[in-house]
Protein backbone atom coordinates (compact mmCIF):
# COMPACT_ATOMS: atom_id res chain seq x y z
CA UNK A 1 0.00 0.00 0.00
CA UNK A 2 1.28 3.22 -0.39
CA UNK A 3 2.68 5.82 2.01
CA UNK A 4 0.16 7.66 4.04
CA UNK A 5 -0.85 11.43 2.55
CA UNK A 6 -0.94 12.65 6.39
CA UNK A 7 0.42 12.09 9.49
CA UNK A 8 -2.93 13.11 11.88
CA UNK A 9 -6.28 13.25 10.86
CA UNK A 10 -9.07 15.07 12.80
CA UNK A 11 -12.67 14.67 11.79
CA UNK A 12 -14.75 17.72 13.47
CA UNK A 13 -17.88 16.10 13.34
CA UNK A 14 -18.77 12.43 12.08
CA UNK A 15 -22.05 12.22 10.73
CA UNK A 16 -22.11 10.88 7.10
CA UNK A 17 -19.80 12.79 5.58
CA UNK A 18 -17.25 12.52 8.49
CA UNK A 19 -18.00 8.81 9.17
CA UNK A 20 -17.63 7.89 5.28
CA UNK A 21 -14.25 10.07 4.91
CA UNK A 22 -12.91 7.56 8.11
CA UNK A 23 -13.73 4.64 6.79
CA UNK A 24 -12.13 5.79 3.48
CA UNK A 25 -9.15 6.87 4.97
CA UNK A 26 -8.86 3.66 6.83
CA UNK A 27 -8.85 1.62 4.34
CA UNK A 28 -7.18 3.57 2.06
CA UNK A 29 -4.04 3.75 4.03
CA UNK A 30 -4.07 7.83 3.74
CA UNK A 31 -3.53 8.95 7.10
CA UNK A 32 -1.70 7.03 10.36
CA UNK A 33 -4.18 8.39 13.24
CA UNK A 34 -7.37 9.74 13.08
CA UNK A 35 -8.78 11.93 15.54
CA UNK A 36 -12.74 11.80 16.31
CA UNK A 37 -14.77 15.00 17.74
CA UNK A 38 -18.74 15.60 18.02
CA UNK A 39 -20.32 17.72 20.31
CA UNK A 40 -23.14 14.80 21.61
CA UNK A 41 -21.54 11.95 23.54
CA UNK A 42 -23.91 9.88 22.52
CA UNK A 43 -22.44 10.46 19.29
CA UNK A 44 -18.89 10.18 20.23
CA UNK A 45 -20.20 7.06 21.96
CA UNK A 46 -21.29 5.35 19.08
CA UNK A 47 -18.63 6.31 17.07
CA UNK A 48 -16.10 4.42 19.32
CA UNK A 49 -18.29 1.85 19.17
CA UNK A 50 -17.84 1.29 14.87
CA UNK A 51 -13.73 2.06 15.52
CA UNK A 52 -14.30 5.23 13.00
CA UNK A 53 -11.02 6.71 15.01
CA UNK A 54 -8.18 6.07 17.44
CA UNK A 55 -9.03 9.14 19.96
CA UNK A 56 -12.35 10.81 20.94
CA UNK A 57 -13.59 13.96 22.34
CA UNK A 58 -15.83 16.44 22.45
CA UNK A 59 -13.48 19.26 22.49
CA UNK A 60 -12.67 20.43 19.04
CA UNK A 61 -9.44 21.87 19.99
CA UNK A 62 -8.40 18.60 21.69
CA UNK A 63 -9.30 16.96 18.45
CA UNK A 64 -7.39 19.55 16.04
CA UNK A 65 -4.15 19.63 17.93
CA UNK A 66 -1.13 18.22 16.05
CA UNK A 67 -3.49 17.51 13.29
CA UNK A 68 -1.76 17.25 9.72
CA UNK A 69 -5.49 17.87 8.06
CA UNK A 70 -8.18 19.46 10.47
CA UNK A 71 -12.08 18.36 8.29
CA UNK A 72 -14.61 20.51 9.69
CA UNK A 73 -17.81 18.47 8.89
CA UNK A 74 -20.23 20.01 10.82
CA UNK A 75 -23.65 22.38 9.26
CA UNK A 76 -22.13 25.52 7.80
CA UNK A 77 -23.74 27.42 10.22
CA UNK A 78 -21.34 26.30 12.74
CA UNK A 79 -17.94 26.57 10.75
CA UNK A 80 -17.16 29.93 12.52
CA UNK A 81 -17.51 28.69 16.05
CA UNK A 82 -15.12 25.58 14.92
CA UNK A 83 -12.84 27.91 13.22
CA UNK A 84 -12.52 30.25 16.38
CA UNK A 85 -11.98 27.05 18.79
CA UNK A 86 -9.24 25.35 16.32
CA UNK A 87 -7.23 28.23 16.04
CA UNK A 88 -5.19 28.75 19.06
CA UNK A 89 -4.19 24.87 18.80
CA UNK A 90 -3.54 24.45 14.71
CA UNK A 91 -0.10 23.56 14.55
CA UNK A 92 2.47 25.36 11.69
CA UNK A 93 1.55 23.60 8.11
CA UNK A 94 -1.57 21.99 8.76
CA UNK A 95 -4.29 21.72 5.98
CA UNK A 96 -8.18 23.00 7.02
CA UNK A 97 -10.55 22.10 5.42
CA UNK A 98 -13.93 21.18 4.97
CA UNK A 99 -17.19 19.52 3.47
CA UNK A 100 -19.89 22.31 3.00
CA UNK A 101 -21.74 22.60 0.54
CA UNK A 102 -21.73 26.20 0.31
CA UNK A 103 -18.49 28.00 -0.13
CA UNK A 104 -18.17 31.24 -0.19
CA UNK A 105 -20.10 31.51 3.48
CA UNK A 106 -17.90 29.04 4.34
CA UNK A 107 -14.38 31.12 3.49
CA UNK A 108 -16.19 34.21 5.27
CA UNK A 109 -17.15 32.50 8.59
CA UNK A 110 -13.33 30.56 8.68
CA UNK A 111 -10.89 32.05 7.22
CA UNK A 112 -10.23 35.47 9.38
CA UNK A 113 -9.50 33.08 12.04
CA UNK A 114 -7.15 30.54 11.30
CA UNK A 115 -3.31 31.72 12.09
CA UNK A 116 -1.86 32.71 8.52
CA UNK A 117 0.76 29.65 9.23
CA UNK A 118 -1.62 27.46 8.36
CA UNK A 119 -3.04 26.24 4.84
CA UNK A 120 -7.26 27.04 4.56
CA UNK A 121 -8.61 24.60 1.38
CA UNK A 122 -11.67 24.59 1.44
CA UNK A 123 -13.98 21.57 -0.59
CA UNK A 124 -16.81 20.05 -0.95
CA UNK A 125 -17.23 16.41 -1.98
CA UNK A 126 -20.44 15.65 -3.54
CA UNK A 127 -22.18 12.37 -2.73
CA UNK A 128 -24.14 11.76 -0.07
CA UNK A 129 -27.43 9.59 1.16
CA UNK A 130 -30.61 11.01 2.77
CA UNK A 131 -29.30 9.23 5.89
CA UNK A 132 -27.28 10.92 8.49
CA UNK A 133 -24.87 9.81 11.61
CA UNK A 134 -22.21 7.69 11.80
CA UNK A 135 -24.01 4.70 11.53
CA UNK A 136 -24.68 5.87 7.73
CA UNK A 137 -20.65 5.97 6.63
CA UNK A 138 -19.09 4.13 4.13
CA UNK A 139 -15.81 4.07 2.57
CA UNK A 140 -17.68 3.79 -0.77
CA UNK A 141 -19.59 6.92 -0.20
CA UNK A 142 -17.11 9.32 -2.83
CA UNK A 143 -16.01 6.70 -5.48
CA UNK A 144 -16.09 8.31 -8.61
CA UNK A 145 -18.25 11.29 -7.40
CA UNK A 146 -16.68 14.96 -7.91
CA UNK A 147 -15.17 16.71 -4.49
CA UNK A 148 -14.69 20.19 -5.61
CA UNK A 149 -11.62 22.17 -4.06
CA UNK A 150 -11.84 26.46 -3.55
CA UNK A 151 -8.79 27.55 -2.43
CA UNK A 152 -8.84 31.29 -1.34
CA UNK A 153 -6.35 33.78 -3.76
CA UNK A 154 -2.42 33.02 -2.54
CA UNK A 155 -3.61 29.49 -1.26
CA UNK A 156 -0.07 27.65 -0.91
CA UNK A 157 -0.39 25.37 -4.01
CA UNK A 158 1.06 21.99 -2.64
CA UNK A 159 -1.32 22.19 0.32
CA UNK A 160 -3.88 21.60 -2.60
CA UNK A 161 -2.29 19.43 -4.05
CA UNK A 162 -1.68 17.05 -1.63
CA UNK A 163 -5.77 17.33 -0.41
CA UNK A 164 -6.57 16.97 -4.13
CA UNK A 165 -4.30 13.66 -3.76
CA UNK A 166 -6.49 12.76 -0.65
CA UNK A 167 -9.50 12.96 -2.22
CA UNK A 168 -8.09 11.12 -5.04
CA UNK A 169 -7.10 8.14 -3.29
CA UNK A 170 -10.55 8.27 -1.36
CA UNK A 171 -11.93 7.49 -5.38
CA UNK A 172 -12.79 11.06 -6.24
CA UNK A 173 -12.37 12.69 -8.99
CA UNK A 174 -11.22 16.71 -8.14
CA UNK A 175 -11.91 19.77 -9.58
CA UNK A 176 -10.32 23.53 -8.38
CA UNK A 177 -13.15 26.49 -9.07
CA UNK A 178 -13.78 30.24 -7.10
CA UNK A 179 -15.88 29.67 -4.04
CA UNK A 180 -18.36 31.81 -5.60
CA UNK A 181 -18.24 30.08 -8.80
CA UNK A 182 -19.33 27.08 -6.95
CA UNK A 183 -21.62 28.16 -4.70
CA UNK A 184 -23.94 29.46 -8.49
CA UNK A 185 -23.27 26.35 -10.07
CA UNK A 186 -24.63 23.97 -6.99
CA UNK A 187 -27.69 26.55 -6.94
CA UNK A 188 -28.76 24.99 -9.57
CA UNK A 189 -27.37 21.52 -9.09
CA UNK A 190 -28.42 20.31 -5.70
CA UNK A 191 -29.78 23.65 -3.61
CA UNK A 192 -33.23 24.00 -6.12
CA UNK A 193 -33.85 20.40 -6.47
CA UNK A 194 -34.00 19.84 -2.87
CA UNK A 195 -36.15 23.06 -2.54
CA UNK A 196 -38.69 22.03 -4.68
CA UNK A 197 -38.67 18.66 -3.68
CA UNK A 198 -39.20 20.00 0.36
CA UNK A 199 -42.07 22.00 -0.85
CA UNK A 200 -43.85 19.17 -3.46
CA UNK A 201 -43.31 16.67 -0.57
CA UNK A 202 -44.65 19.35 1.88
CA UNK A 203 -47.98 20.19 -0.58
CA UNK A 204 -48.80 16.66 -0.35
CA UNK A 205 -48.74 16.86 3.55
CA UNK A 206 -51.04 19.58 3.59
CA UNK A 207 -53.60 17.87 1.43
CA UNK A 208 -56.95 16.22 2.98
CA UNK A 209 -56.10 12.99 5.07
CA UNK A 210 -57.77 10.78 2.74
CA UNK A 211 -55.97 11.93 -0.54
CA UNK A 212 -52.46 12.15 1.17
CA UNK A 213 -52.61 8.48 2.01
CA UNK A 214 -53.71 8.14 -2.03
CA UNK A 215 -50.72 9.62 -3.07
CA UNK A 216 -48.33 7.51 -0.21
CA UNK A 217 -50.04 4.60 -1.02
CA UNK A 218 -50.28 5.29 -5.33
CA UNK A 219 -46.77 7.18 -5.38
CA UNK A 220 -45.04 7.02 -8.53
CA UNK A 221 -41.08 6.55 -8.86
CA UNK A 222 -40.80 11.02 -9.34
CA UNK A 223 -42.80 11.20 -6.01
CA UNK A 224 -40.55 9.12 -4.41
CA UNK A 225 -37.70 10.48 -5.30
CA UNK A 226 -38.81 13.78 -4.08
CA UNK A 227 -39.56 11.81 -0.94
CA UNK A 228 -36.18 10.51 -0.74
CA UNK A 229 -34.71 13.54 -1.16
CA UNK A 230 -36.82 15.74 0.82
CA UNK A 231 -36.02 13.20 4.26
CA UNK A 232 -32.62 14.93 4.04
CA UNK A 233 -30.80 16.41 7.48
CA UNK A 234 -33.06 19.38 7.63
CA UNK A 235 -30.54 21.26 9.78
CA UNK A 236 -27.81 21.00 6.91
CA UNK A 237 -29.78 22.27 4.37
CA UNK A 238 -31.79 25.07 6.55
CA UNK A 239 -28.58 26.43 6.96
CA UNK A 240 -27.70 25.53 3.31
CA UNK A 241 -30.77 27.84 2.28
CA UNK A 242 -29.49 30.88 4.68
CA UNK A 243 -25.70 30.46 3.78
CA UNK A 244 -26.29 30.33 -0.07
CA UNK A 245 -29.14 32.63 0.07
CA UNK A 246 -27.88 34.66 -2.87
CA UNK A 247 -27.53 32.19 -5.32
CA UNK A 248 -30.10 30.03 -4.69
CA UNK A 249 -32.56 33.36 -5.03
CA UNK A 250 -30.72 33.94 -7.99
CA UNK A 251 -31.96 30.47 -9.84
CA UNK A 252 -35.31 29.86 -7.99
CA UNK A 253 -35.75 33.15 -10.25
CA UNK A 254 -34.77 31.74 -13.32
CA UNK A 255 -36.76 28.45 -12.42
CA UNK A 256 -39.44 30.50 -11.55
CA UNK A 257 -39.70 32.19 -14.94
CA UNK A 258 -39.20 29.14 -16.76
CA UNK A 259 -41.81 27.49 -14.79
CA UNK A 260 -44.58 30.53 -15.85
CA UNK A 261 -43.81 29.15 -19.82
CA UNK A 262 -44.70 25.94 -19.31
CA UNK A 263 -47.53 27.02 -17.24
CA UNK A 264 -48.55 29.55 -20.04
CA UNK A 265 -48.10 26.13 -22.55
CA UNK A 266 -50.05 23.90 -20.78
CA UNK A 267 -53.21 26.48 -20.50
CA UNK A 268 -52.79 27.67 -24.46
CA UNK A 269 -52.89 24.01 -25.04
CA UNK A 270 -49.15 24.78 -26.72
CA UNK A 271 -48.75 21.01 -27.42
CA UNK A 272 -45.47 22.14 -29.48
CA UNK A 273 -44.19 24.44 -26.70
CA UNK A 274 -44.17 21.51 -24.42
CA UNK A 275 -42.67 19.02 -26.41
CA UNK A 276 -39.43 20.75 -27.13
CA UNK A 277 -39.00 22.04 -23.87
CA UNK A 278 -39.31 18.21 -22.99
CA UNK A 279 -37.07 17.26 -25.87
CA UNK A 280 -34.84 19.65 -24.83
CA UNK A 281 -34.24 18.47 -21.09
CA UNK A 282 -33.76 14.96 -22.39
CA UNK A 283 -30.37 16.04 -23.25
CA UNK A 284 -29.11 16.78 -19.71
CA UNK A 285 -29.78 13.34 -18.79
CA UNK A 286 -27.87 11.79 -21.55
CA UNK A 287 -25.06 13.83 -20.31
CA UNK A 288 -24.90 13.10 -16.94
CA UNK A 289 -24.84 9.42 -18.32
CA UNK A 290 -22.35 10.12 -20.20
CA UNK A 291 -19.90 11.44 -17.82
CA UNK A 292 -20.51 8.77 -15.70
CA UNK A 293 -22.38 10.58 -12.84
CA UNK A 294 -25.48 7.69 -13.46
CA UNK A 295 -26.42 4.72 -15.15
CA UNK A 296 -28.71 4.65 -17.72
CA UNK A 297 -30.22 1.32 -16.08
CA UNK A 298 -34.07 1.18 -16.08
CA UNK A 299 -34.87 1.37 -12.44
CA UNK A 300 -38.34 2.84 -11.46
CA UNK A 301 -38.65 2.46 -7.64
CA UNK A 302 -37.99 -1.13 -8.37
CA UNK A 303 -34.71 -2.17 -6.71
CA UNK A 304 -33.55 -0.08 -4.19
CA UNK A 305 -30.80 -2.05 -3.12
CA UNK A 306 -29.13 -1.44 -6.27
CA UNK A 307 -28.70 2.14 -5.33
CA UNK A 308 -26.60 1.50 -2.49
CA UNK A 309 -26.70 2.12 1.11
CA UNK A 310 -29.70 4.57 1.27
CA UNK A 311 -29.58 6.47 -1.99
CA UNK A 312 -27.53 8.80 -4.07
CA UNK A 313 -26.22 12.68 -3.77
CA UNK A 314 -29.22 13.74 -1.61
CA UNK A 315 -26.91 15.49 1.14
CA UNK A 316 -24.79 17.63 -0.67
Amino acid sequence: MAEPVFGKLALIGIGLIGSSIAHAARKNGLVREIAVQTRSQKTLDRAAELKLGDSYTLDPAEAAKDADLVIVCVPVGASEEVAKAIAPVLKPGAIVSDVGSVKMSVVRQMAGHLPANVHFVPAHPIAGTEHSGPDAGFAELFENRWCILTPPDGTDKTAVDRLAEFWTRIGAKVEVMSAEHHDLVLAITSHIPHLIAYNIVGTAADMEENVRQEVIKFSASGFRDFTRIAASDPTMWRDIFLHNREAVLEMLGRFSEDLTVLQRAIRNGDGDKLFDAFTRTRAIRRGIIEVGQDTAVPDFGRTPAAKGHGGTDTAE
